[in-house]
């Protein structure tokens, strides 16, 4: 969240950024609020000072035991003029405050201008799209007819979008997490093990809350949510914190189950595992000073597809505009692979740099050598998740009799199995 002074001297500047982002801030509202604010300010100012006059001049009157009731009434009377002010700036600072949590992040000069995803941009692509000699189907009659994908059943146990796998599909999906997290650690990511319900603060301070609250789960008797990504507990594993300068950068990994409502996304891709309410998914976040956070963010972006990469999937990878791009992210990469079953580039990967707006929320912070604080710039991406990456494995790795072929990185995963059937 933006200082309120930033705001006050940046205001065509996050007017545009809000434009560019199809948010709607109601800047009339905050500049009323503000004039209210400074002339509540000004007001009390004054009378704290006719106040401290007239308590000097009663000191002088009581040492010489003369005592005045018309000075003590006004002195009373400022007293409470300046409790009630006080009242009143709370209340409008509070005001100023809901509108500041809704100016988003400004994007990066280098993000292209758009409104919808037609105007994202592919930066490049890798590998071929598999070409068959059978009609190739989508996944969700594969899953079913090799009794690992049961759509049906996790719509009994929870409602629709709620898949469940069991037997060589449960256990590809067990092989994924494992090996996805075996291969960031590697890399020299540091594994997190977070909690799965976080409180308002930590929702906030990564960007969720307020304007996304309805796409979220939250429980009915406490100010609790179930997290929509590990992005929450992991940035906020650092929330209040001031960290040494020469431990940055901190990059982590941690595995998570996730969770979305997705309030009014019903009708868009909802067939299989294009759209599901929980689903499992290796994030990468990465603290680091400003000065390397844009070098930072394309080495999150390669980590993300080395994955695909090991895995022999077709994948490309686009640079979103800023209509498409999150409300907290400054620039973003989504990398996209393909699934033939379905025909189309499903997201499996969204790489973000949030420059210094997930800290300034969450308040953390690094110290330099000289002792000066300065706020962190915050990162992170899906390393991968697991629904569309699970529809990609089986629409390309499909074989006309029927099975899968389980691609080679994962059979170690896998006990050895090479193929279900």
């Amino acid at each position: 969240m933006f200082p309120v002074k930033f705001v006050r001297e940046n205001l065509d500047l996050l007017k545009m950024a809000a434009e560019k982002k199809n948010i709607h801030v109601d800047w009339d509202t905050f500049q009323k609020y503000e004039l209210e604010r400074r002339q509540i300010l000004q007001a009390m100012d004054e009378e704290k000072k006719q106040h401290k006059k007239l308590s000097q001049e009663l000191s002088v009157l009581k040492q010489k035991n003369q005592p005045s009731e018309n000075l003590l009434a006004r002195a009373r009377e400022l007293s409470n003029s300046i409790k009630n002010r006080e009242s009143e700036l709370r209340e409008i600072e509070e005001k100023i405050e809901n509108i500041l949590a809704l100016i988003p992040n400004i994007p990066h000069p280098s993000v292209p201008v758009g409104k919808s995803p037609k105007d994202n941009v592919i930066v490049r692509t890798w590998g071929q799209v598999k070409q068959f000699s059978f009609e190739v189907i989508p996944h969700y009659e594969i899953g079913q007819k090799l009794n690992i994908l049961h759509l049906d059943r996790g719509a009994r146990m929870s409602g629709s979008f709620f898949p469940a796998f069991s037997g060589a599909g449960a256990r590809l999906v067990r092989a994924l997490i494992n090996f996805m997290l075996d291969l960031h650690i590697e890399a020299g990511y540091r594994e997190i093990w977070p909690p799965s319900i976080v409180n308002r603060k930590s929702m906030f301070g990564t960007g969720q809350l307020p304007k996304l609250e309805e796409d979220m789960y939250r429980l009915k008797d406490e100010d609790m949510f179930l997290i929509p990504t590990a992005e929450v507990p992991v940035t906020n594993f650092h929330r209040e914190e001031i960290i040494p300068e020469e431990y940055l950068p901190i990059r982590y990994c941690a595995y998570t189950p996730c969770f979305r409502r997705e309030a009014g996304a019903y009708g868009k891709d909802t067939r299989g595992l294009m759209r599901v309410h929980q689903f499992d998914k290796v994030e990468l976040v990465v603290f680091c000073k400003p000065e390397v956070s844009y070098d930072e963010h394309e080495l999150l972006v390669s980590e993300a597809e080395k994955v695909l990469k090991m895995l022999g999937l077709a994948y490309r990878v686009v640079l979103l505009c800023t209509g498409d791009m999150s409300f907290a992210a400054a620039k973003c990469y989504d990398i996209e692979v393909w699934a033939p079953g379905v025909g189309k580039w499903l997201e499996v990967s969204s790489c973000s740099n949030f420059e210094d707006f997930q800290a300034r929320r969450a308040d953390i912070r690094y110290r330099t050598r000289s002792g000066k604080t300065s706020f962190v710039h915050t990162l992170n991406g899906s390393g991968i998740a697991l629904p569309r990456t699970i529809i990609a494995i089986i629409e390309n790795y499909q074989t006309e009799k029927g099975t899968i072929i389980i691609p080679e990185v994962l059979r170690p995963y896998m006990g050895g199995i090479t193929e279900i059937s």
